[in-house]
């Protein structure tokens, strides 16, 4: 990235690590970039990640949180898994069901039983 570090792009850096998105140029955006706005001003752009690999990384981000593999987690761990994957939208996925367990390395009956609990 040739645009230097701006205030707005360093407060900004930790929500694009964790989405998996980054900064561009604004002279490399595109129309489905977000431009960063600084006192009226663009400053650059946000490229989000594709939809593809979305659970992949929701998934290192939780295991990153929880401070271990899926499948390595205490049953109350692979509980909280599955309630942070599902506040951050994880199961709207198609197949993500499926997915998690195998992370997990659970039964998708499992997977529904943590889910069905926390929306109790």
């Amino acid at each position: 990235m040739s645009t230097p570090e701006h205030p707005l792009i360093d407060a900004v850096r930790p929500v694009l690590d964790a989405v998996g998105a980054r900064v561009v140029d604004l002279a490399d955006a595109s129309a489905a970039d977000i431009e960063l706005r600084w006192d009226g001003h663009a400053v650059a752009a946000v490229r989000l990640p594709p939809i593809h690999g979305a659970l992949d990384r929701l998934i290192e981000t939780v295991e990153a949180e929880l401070g271990g593999r899926l499948p390595t987690l205490s049953r109350e761990d692979k509980q909280r898994a599955v309630r942070l994957l599902d506040e951050r939208g994880a199961f709207i996925l198609r197949r993500a069901v499926e997915d998690v367990a195998d992370a997990l390395e659970v039964s998708r009956i499992t997977v529904y039983n943590y889910l069905n609990a926390i929306h109790r």
